[in-house]
């Protein structure tokens, strides 16, 4: 075993030690921190496993300024108060092996690690390596915040720190078990003993999961997506077909427009002049029209003026008829006096009503104010009294529940019945509730108060045997006793101190006072003061008292029946709890009464404006009759005058129209001289449009024969040409020929592509497009024998004017009843067609893609999940196997609820530490802390049972559990870590059980710290054991 070396100062002390031989454990005490001795350390004396720990060195690190540590190859116990520094061996273990500061959970800055007050810190770690020990060494610098790093003393990289760590199947820390869910707890686990392969995969199967959702959704929005494009694409087909229907029609139109100028070439000088002699007979016409429009609106003006005059005259008439009927109205005029006089005095008494309604109103308001205030008060009663409730409902539920039965059913009651003695005593002061607590027992304060043995019986029956609760019920004496007089005379007493009987400290319901005077005399036992206290011996061997209450104190007096001595007790009154709330009754019937008088009030105010609201209605009535009677009477009085005025105005009216008067027969004949003279117009134009039709007419016959004897030389001319063709045929037997012709081949090519070009050109074609048949005529050669000019026909359409522009007609008929096509609709569809191909070349490479995904997904799962059972369930072998002897159950499995969710994973772990109860998932809410530190820590020895990693630290494991289980999983953790070829272990604890199992191969370390530690070279190990051997000998004998 290796004991090691330390390097200590005078303030504080980590120290290494091993126990004798004699002893079952090997105890290791290490001195630290400040500066300065060194001793060497034996070599380690066990096997260590490839990478194990054999040295930590630090220097100026976190509490320690000098520290050296030598574990043993099997089971290290770190063990020291809290505050000593043995977590800070775990965090110079992480960081000298090339960690992350994070991973401790103190800083994210390495340089944080560094002892206060120095610039540089040093840790130093040795690992055994079968080829030679590899030595370690990272220097922090706090300033910059950077590490140095060295192997065998030779500078390096982090990057190749990393490299030899994981090359010895060192692994980062797997982080806090105890917390971890099932799904952490299952990365953890493959990180910590399975294949480096196995957590490879299980992130690639999420991955691949993750991507196959991803997929997934994007084939099935593709899906959608292309569906609704069809849809669309179909609802637009139609339009779209329409539309290529119009174009069609369009592009006839086009080419007859475009032939029409070739045929109309020779009468178009002949039609322009029809068409003009038609524009001006058409202009005559709509003169003509417009002479008979102008003669038909004078006839229906001069009719007009007549029905006017008409129906002025017979409205004069009866004008006149109603101004003879009207009655004299200068005898009217006492009539409106009068009822002018009866309007005023109405009014006066519509504002004396008016005024009273306000009076009662603001009376009412007033009222309602008191009314309000009031029932505050009531209600600030009545919360004092539900405090009380409260108080009760907290401490007594059942008497509370039978309270509140009682109120629903008092009906069922001969006599009065009391709610419980707390609830219906008022105190007149609180500060006197403690002397009636202390005097009347908890469970009379809590009973209900009968007048009758027969209501207490129904009572009890009800509350006790149907509805279970526990209640007290008491019955006041048939006789009362409230009143009854004490024996003695407060007057008396009050040179004592005394200053009241109990009675007159509250108030309380008869029977309720009855009861308690009979009981408990409350009406003979006085309350004193501080001066009672003083005098006490005196106050009892004077007074003869059986009872007496000082300030804070009960005294009882006995006369002992044998010695007939007074023999006297006392007791510290207790502070009250439910009398301490004080309802002034007195005060509350006076506000209930003050309450129905105020409404009574109200009701009173409420019928006289009821009244007063009637009696203005009727003025009001009144009041609107008589405004109706006057204005009738105003009315009669001015219709003579206004009738008189509207005859005269229609006299004028009348004459006025008389006097304009229209010749109605003179406008006729001279409009009827107009139309002759433009008839006669008409006649000549008509005649020389006859003579131009005819000359048209002869024009197309001989367009007819020009056609005639053009198709005539055009086949003479192609007879030609097929001659010379023949002939030319000959001549290529010579080369000169054959250059002559070549060069006419030539020629006619450019010539054919300039014509090509400006045939494209008309016909509006690109240079790539074919031209299509209907395009495709022959061009005619006037006879005159000039160049050929723009074609006259197309071969398909008609070749007369006629028949032209009546297929014109036609096909722009045609062409209109296709309205509402939008060209835009024909784009969107267009550009929607290559959107679906699109699409369905996208959708089909996606489901591609993921059946990629699925195969690879299949193939990555059989590499993963079954190896990963196969090790799940050994760690279960191992874990059942411990709880087992424990003499409990547990296991191990792998636990997920959709086999396709590879992020759902999880190791379930579950147990039970009762032979009575079943297995349950280990969670906060089914095992206490100490049973779930219990599982982690056997779930850990399970992992070591399947791991070769190097070294193993477990940091205070041991917290929380009872001293049964501390010591069941000790002793495993003994057993299970000083194994031959087992990983090194280190625990970490701040205390230990007693008589604990130990073994040869386990280092104790212990941490010391301290202002009084010893200065490392008077530091001597051996003789602190021979001290410890002198004193267990020397006891026995003691």
């Amino acid at each position: 075993m290796a004991t090691p070396s330390r390097k200590t100062s005078a303030s504080s002390s980590l120290a290494s030690k091993r126990g004798p031989s004699t002893d079952p454990s090997s105890e290791s005490e290490v001195p630290s921190k400040r500066r300065n001795s060194a001793v060497q350390p034996p070599q380690p004396s066990g096997p260590f496993v490839e990478g194990s720990i054999v040295r930590i060195s630090m220097e100026n690190f976190l509490t320690y300024d000098l520290c050296e540590v030598s574990p043993g190859p099997h089971l290290n116990m770190i063990i020291g108060a809290n505050g000593t520094g043995k977590s800070s061996i775990v965090c110079a273990i992480c960081l000298g092996l090339a960690g992350k500061p994070a991973f401790m959970g103190r800083a994210d800055k390495v340089g944080f690690f560094v002892k206060r007050g120095c610039s540089k810190g040093m840790i130093e770690i040795e690992l055994f390596r079968a080829s030679g020990n590899l030595v370690i060494t990272r220097e922090i610098d706090v300033a910059k915040n950077q590490s140095f790093w060295f192997i065998n003393k030779k500078s390096t990289t982090q990057k190749v720190v990393e490299e030899q760590v994981a090359a010895l199947n060192i692994q980062d820390k797997v982080g806090e078990f105890a917390k971890l869910s099932k799904i952490e707890l299952l990365e953890a686990t493959e990180k910590s003993i399975g294949p480096p392969e196995m957590h490879r995969y299980h992130c690639e199967l999420k991955n691949f999961r993750e991507k196959e959702k991803q997929l997934e959704t994007s084939c099935k929005e593709k899906t959608e997506y292309l569906e609704k494009m069809v849809q669309r694409n179909e609802r637009y087909k139609q339009d779209v077909e329409r539309f290529y229907e119009r174009k069609r029609h369009l592009d006839l139109i086009e080419m007859l427009e475009a032939k029409r100028p070739w045929v109309a070439l020779d009468i178009k000088e002949t039609s322009q002049k029809c068409k003009q002699k038609q524009d001006v007979i058409e202009r005559k016409d709509k003169h003509i029209e417009e002479l008979q429009q102008t003669l038909k609106v004078k006839q229906n003006e001069e009719h007009d003026r007549q029905r006017r005059i008409s129906n002025t005259r017979k409205m004069i008439e009866d004008l006149q008829n109603e101004l003879k009927t009207t009655e004299n109205c200068e005898n009217l005029q006492p009539q409106i006096d009068a009822i002018t006089n009866d309007l005023r005095r109405i009014q006066d008494e519509k504002t004396l009503c008016e005024e009273e309604v306000t009076d009662k109103q603001r009376e009412k308001e007033t009222l309602e104010k008191e009314k309000k205030n009031v029932d505050d008060h009531i209600v600030r009663f009545d919360n004092l009294m539900n405090q009380k409730e409260d108080k009760l409902r907290q401490r007594y539920r059942d008497t509370y529940d039978a309270v509140l039965w009682l109120r629903n059913n008092r009906d069922k009651f001969k006599q009065r019945v009391c709610e419980p003695i707390m609830l219906t005593i008022n105190m007149k002061d609180n500060k006197n509730a403690k002397y009636i607590e202390n005097h009347i027992s908890s469970n009379d304060l809590r009973a209900f108060v009968f007048e009758s043995q027969e209501d207490m019986e129904v009572f009890l029956k009800e509350v006790r045997d149907n509805k279970k609760l526990r209640v007290n019920a008491v019955i006041a004496p048939k006789n009362s006793y409230a009143d009854k007089a004490p024996s003695r005379s407060l007057n008396e007493l009050k040179q004592y101190g005394f200053f009241s009987y109990l009675r007159e400290l509250f108030d309380a319901p008869d029977p309720v006072m009855s009861y308690l005077c009979c009981q408990y005399h409350i009406h003979e036992v006085p309350v004193g003061t501080e001066r009672t206290r003083e005098r006490i011996e005196r106050v009892i061997q004077e007074t003869r008292l059986k009872q007496i209450y000082t300030a804070e104190e009960k005294y009882v007096v006995k006369t002992s029946f044998y010695s007939n001595k007074v023999i006297s007790s006392n007791t510290s009154l207790k502070v009250a709890q439910f009398l301490t709330v004080t309802v002034d009754l007195e005060q509350r019937r006076h506000l209930q009464e003050q309450l129905k008088e105020i409404n009574r009030k109200l009701q009173a105010i409420e019928s006289g404006l009821i009244a007063l609201r009637e009696t203005n209605k009727h003025l009001e009535h009144k009041d609107n009759e008589l405004r109706q009677k006057k204005k009738e009477l105003l009315e009669r009085k001015t219709k003579k005058r206004q009738l008189e005025q509207k005859i005269s105005s229609k006299l004028g009216s009348l004459k006025l129209m008389e006097q304009d008067t229209c010749n109605l027969e003179e406008e006729e004949r001279k409009a009827s001289t107009r139309i002759k003279e433009i008839n006669v117009q008409k006649a000549k134009l008509v005649t020389e449009l006859t003579n131009l039709i005819k000359i048209c007419t002869t024009l197309h016959i001989q367009k007819v024969d020009l056609i005639l004897q053009n198709t005539t030389v055009i086949s003479e001319k192609n007879k030609l040409e097929s001659d010379y063709m023949a002939a030319s045929s000959q001549l290529r037997l010579t080369e000169q020929h054959f250059i002559e012709l070549d060069e006419s081949r030539n020629r006619l090519l450019q010539k054919c592509k300039e014509l090509m070009r400006r045939a494209r050109q008309v016909c509006n074609l690109g240079a790539e497009q074919t031209v299509p048949q209907e395009y495709q005529t022959q061009v005619p050669t006037i006879p005159n024998g000039h160049n050929s000019s723009p074609p006259m026909a197309f071969q398909d359409l008609p070749n007369t004017l006629d028949e032209i522009d009546a297929l014109l007609t036609e096909e722009r008929s045609r062409a209109s009843c296709f309205t509402g096509l939008n060209p835009t609709i024909v784009e969107e569809y267009t550009k929607r067609e290559e959107e679906i191909e699109q699409l369905t070349k996208e959708l089909k490479e996606k489901k591609i893609e993921l059946d990629k995904y699925r195969e690879n997904i299949s193939q990555v799962k059989e590499r993963w999940l079954n190896p990963l059972k196969e090790l799940v369930e050994k760690i279960n072998e191992k874990f059942s196997n411990f709880f087992s002897s424990m003499q409990c159950a547990g296991e191990v499995d792998l636990h997920t609820e959709n086999e396709e969710d590879y992020d759902k994973y999880g190791i379930r772990i579950r147990v039970k530490f009762r032979s009575s109860t079943q297995l349950h998932e280990l969670t906060p809410h089914h095992q206490s802390g100490g049973e779930r530190s219990v599982s982690t820590m056997l779930y850990l020895m399970a992992l070591q049972e399947l791991n070769r990693c190097p070294f193993r630290v477990v940091d205070e494991i041991n917290q929380g559990m009872d001293p049964i289980n501390e010591r069941r999983v000790f002793e495993m953790v003994v057993n299970t870590a000083c194994k031959e070829n087992t990983s090194q272990y280190f625990f970490i604890t701040p205390k230990l059980l007693q008589n604990l199992p130990y073994s040869e191969k386990m280092t104790v370390l212990f941490v010391y710290n301290g202002p009084h530690m010893l200065e490392p070279n008077r530091w001597n190990l051996k003789a602190f054991q021979r001290r410890r051997r002198r004193i267990t000998f020397t006891q026995p004998s003691q």
